[in-house]
């Protein structure tokens, strides 16, 4: 390996060419602040446009000073990272950065989490010796994402993850000068162009400027209302990273002082998605064997690969960019969707209460599911299958809210029938998770027999492309899994050019999947919070009592009194859906 030797504020360091001098300073412990870069580790995610200039250092022999994110190290290069030329620089920087910003830091949903904030802090700035126009941009509001772009700093993060990371292409760099902007094409709204609100840009933004759209108030209401029944299912991800917002290690799960936490709120029942999660096992493994039976006798117009369909962003970049192939993925419903139409008819029926009186709240770890809830196909006559999704972060708000010491609070078990789930269910909140709950329950009721094993390591990870082969008692079954919709467009690509050898594929949009979701507490681009959030889950599955969907009582109880059998006509109607070409 090419190494290069320097100099960084006196200190010798080596490192490999191509190594840019903000991370050789970082081998060696000396942190250069920066606001536009971005670094996730393992990820392959990088973002180093040099745009904002707060990481400038001084180089010996250099006229001028160097952005250090996107200046690579050069053989016996010498640099003063925090020479009082660059940090005059910086702090003229941030100046100017904070003289065409709002100041209403006090109403902003990222005050505390601000980088522009924190950098003001750092750099000690008390007064803007600069004063002129503002540029002004109009709000736009969607289902699931609010952009305030007078708080943009044109950092690119949020381009860099929808283009080159998700492969989206909603937003870019638009107009010049002081117009300048980040947005989709002719500063059309988020709802008009091809954004799959994946969250990915709500994750990475350093200010305001991009923050998900808030539904704390809506539930407050529904809460306070003493004519309404108010139920709220809880992601498996969620457990795996609440904590964090009430200063828990990462990785420490929290699901049964969540439970309490969300009783105190004042939720009538308190629920899990994961026994939704086991149901979405029965429906969508059903269909895959159903599938792979059909294709093993003969019949070549099966769609194959069965593509998972539990992740509404995955859903809605396939309906823009591949709607040539909306009939491969499975036609089940997400488990949230899952939930709240059996909530809404099955449940309803259970205590007596009208449709219409029940109030189906959701908390997810993802940006997307605010959108997925509101659309038209999951509703009875105006009426949603589920009225409300929170984030993670927006649980923890409401939680401070209600002055709850969210670290005092006991252990509490969900409700029974809809809080009871298996190991399964629990995986689904990351990467690989999916695919292996249903191996699970597939290999038992395709070949009879039940698991030696069931921990199906090659199916995990944190690569963003993955593949393997279970052995089905004989049948090899080849298994693709993507995260990141970069990643799902290479799979999909080999699809279209009949180059695809897999029977199933599992596409989750978020990096780690549902661990790494939009609307989960801020990783900074620190991809070992995520690999701590994944081994939560792989914990929980293990010492979960029953580890394989098609054995949760409730679940054959749901079966027998209501649904018939898996791929019923009444579980078609409830519990599966169709997706839409949304290229034109």
């Amino acid at each position: 390996m090419d190494m290069i030797n320097l100099t960084i504020d006196n200190r010798n360091v080596s490192v490999e060419r191509g190594t840019s001098v903000l991370q050789a300073a970082a081998r060696i412990g000396i942190k250069i602040p920066s606001l536009c870069y971005m670094k996730l580790e393992d990820l392959n995610i990088e973002n180093k446009p040099g745009g904002c200039r707060v990481c400038v250092v001084e180089v010996e022999g250099r006229r001028n000073l160097a952005p250090a994110c996107c200046t690579d190290v050069a053989e016996g290069m010498v640099v003063k990272t925090h020479s009082m030329r660059a940090i005059h620089a910086r702090r003229t920087v941030v100046e100017l950065i904070l003289s065409d910003h709002p100041t209403d830091c006090l109403k902003c949903a990222k005050a505390g989490n601000c980088d522009l904030q924190s950098m003001a802090q750092y750099l000690g700035i008390r007064e803007i010796h600069f004063e002129g126009e503002k540029s002004t941009f109009r709000e736009d509001t969607s289902p699931a994402i609010i952009r305030e772009l007078d708080k943009c700093i044109r950092c690119r993060r949020c381009e860099m993850m929808c283009n080159d990371i998700q492969s989206v292409g909603a937003l870019s760099a638009i107009n010049r000068g002081f117009n300048a902007v980040i947005s989709p094409a002719f500063e059309m709204n988020l709802d008009h162009s091809v954004c799959t609100y994946c969250g990915q840009c709500v994750a990475v933004c350093p200010t305001g400027a991009l923050t998900e759209k808030d539904n704390t108030g809506a539930v407050i209401r529904a809460l306070s209302n003493p004519e309404k029944t108010v139920i709220v299912q809880t992601a498996p991800a969620v457990r795996a990273a609440l904590g964090e917002e009430f200063g828990d290690e990462p990785g420490t799960l929290v699901t049964g002082k969540m439970a309490a936490a969300l009783r105190r709120l004042g939720f009538n029942y308190v629920f899990d998605t994961d026994f939704a999660a086991d149901l979405t096992i029965l429906e969508e493994g059903t269909e895959l064997l159903n599938r792979l039976t059909a294709f093993l006798g003969g019949d070549k117009d099966v769609k194959l690969p069965m593509l998972t369909s539990c992740c509404p962003a995955w859903v809605k970049f396939f309906e823009h960019q591949f709607p040539d192939l909306k009939d491969i993925p499975s036609s089940a419903r997400s488990p949230q969707q899952m939930f709240g139409s059996i909530a809404k008819t099955y449940f309803a029926d259970k205590i007596g209460v009208n449709r219409k009186d029940l109030v189906v709240v959701s908390i997810m770890p993802c940006v997307a599911k605010k959108y997925e809830c509101s659309r038209e196909e999951f509703s009875v006559n105006g009426n949603p299958d589920v009225d409300f999704a929170l984030t993670t972060r927006e649980l923890a708000q409401l939680i401070n809210l209600a002055n709850i010491d969210f670290k005092s609070l006991p252990d509490e078990d969900f409700d029974k029938p809809m809080g009871e789930s298996t190991g399964a269910g629990v995986i689904f909140g990351t990467t690989g998770g999916v695919i292996e709950a249903a191996v699970r329950t597939a290999y038992e009721v395709f070949t009879g027999k039940q698991l030696s094993r069931l921990d199906f390591t090659e199916l995990r990870g944190m690569e963003g492309l993955r593949h393997a082969t279970i052995d089905f008692d004989g049948l090899p079954i080849h298994i693709g899994i993507a995260h990141g919709l970069g990643n799902a467009r290479k799979l999909l690509e080999d699809i279209q050019q009949g180059k695809s050898q897999f029977h199933a594929i599992e596409i989750m949009s978020c990096p780690g999947g549902c661990i790494g979701g939009g609307g989960q507490p801020y990783h900074h681009g620190n991809a070992e919070i995520l690999k701590k959030r994944q081994m939560a889950l792989y914990r929980e599955d293990t010492g979960k009592p029953i580890r394989k969907s098609h054995e949760n009582p409730y679940i054959t109880k749901l079966y027998e009194e209501f649904l018939g059998a898996p791929m019923s006509e009444k579980a078609h109607h409830l519990l599966h859906t169709e997706y839409f070409d949304r290229s034109k």
